[in-house]
């Protein structure tokens, strides 16, 4: 295989990266670094990689640069940047989620049309698109109504995935994720927040009671349904899946919260204020499609992967 990763230097794409390179396989990297959290962060994501003979990133934004060139010899896409973040995706940094959910996949779609030599192109698209469903486990069949304008770029990706796979029959493969989490985790999302905030001994704020719910899939899962979906897609001739990736159950903010104070023998100096809009209560995977057609199953359990992101934040704050 040789492997196109866009967003390379992110949490979910860094992870990616190493196991594809662990497999043996030829990885060119995609990254425009933006300002979302720090570049430091990214540069550390990449530090194993860079080890390997293997492995090129280019620093290139996909939207305004020609990146076409270094799609020769690609035989596997997966398409992981994107303009994360539910609660920024409101207001002026909307051109943001435009750009980098929507024209951003679009480009590469146009790209990928034509090589013959393309077996997958696998697209992160999220459980946003969901919104607040009127029932539980989230199914791909259920319609998608997302409440955040982030989850309206991520299913305007999907949407065009789709429609390149019917029309240049383009081998696309859209994974849903549900709040993934793990070594490596982006600094702003919550499980990463809360952690920091028990070891630092600072206040952490609940965005709502804390009775939302939520599944949470651990990164080595999800790096593991890329390479499923990749299979899928080189082995069937149907062209635009979506597969959740998810269905380890829910487990709510306070749950959560008292799990980490558990394992951490810590107290959480928690804050509750108003839930946030865009945030959905509830999301929760139906991963019954995946499974039956790919094989793919989630098998790191909710305590197990608190525990592995707890002991590498510690590492990670205490080594710098």
């Amino acid at each position: 295989m040789r492997a196109l990763v866009t967003g390379a230097a992110g949490f979910i794409g860094s992870s990616l990266v190493d196991r594809l390179l662990n497999d043996g396989h030829d990885v060119v990297g995609i990254d425009t670094f933006t300002n979302y959290y720090s570049r430091e962060i990214k540069e550390k994501n990449l530090s194993r990689a860079r080890d390997y003979s293997n492995f090129l990133l280019f620093e290139k934004d996909i939207c305004r640069d020609d990146v076409s060139p270094l799609f020769d010899g690609v035989t596997d896409v997966f398409h992981l940047a994107g303009q994360p973040g539910v609660r920024k995706s409101w207001g002026i940094d909307f051109d943001d989620y435009l750009s980098w959910n929507v024209l951003a996949t679009q480009r590469l779609l146009e790209i990928v049309k034509l090589n013959g030599q393309l077996r997958s192109f696998v697209f992160a698209s999220s459980s946003s698109v969901y919104g607040n469903q009127p029932k539980f486990p989230s199914s791909e069949m259920d319609l998608p109504q997302p409440v955040s304008p982030y989850g309206v770029t991520k299913l305007a990706a999907e949407h065009m995935c789709c429609l390149y796979a019917k029309q240049f029959d383009v081998p696309t493969v859209s994974l849903r994720y549900f709040t993934v989490y793990g070594p490596r985790q982006r600094p702003d999302m919550g499980i990463s927040k809360m952690i920091n905030a028990l070891i630092d001994e600072k206040n952490f704020k609940i965005y709502g009671d804390g009775n939302q719910l939520r599944d949470f899939t651990y990164i080595d899962d999800v790096v593991e349904a890329n390479l499923y979906a990749a299979t899928y897609a080189q082995a069937n001739t149907q062209r635009g899946a979506i597969f959740n990736v998810g269905g380890n159950g829910t487990v709510s903010i306070n749950e959560l919260i008292g799990m980490m104070e558990e394992i951490s023998g810590l107290k959480m100096r928690k804050i509750y204020s108003d839930a946030m809009a865009g945030d959905p209560r509830t999301t929760c995977a139906d991963a019954q499609k995946i499974k039956n057609e790919t094989g793919w199953v989630p098998s790191i359990p909710i305590r197990i992967g608190i525990q592995d992101q707890f002991n590498w934040t510690k590492i990670d704050k205490f080594s710098n």
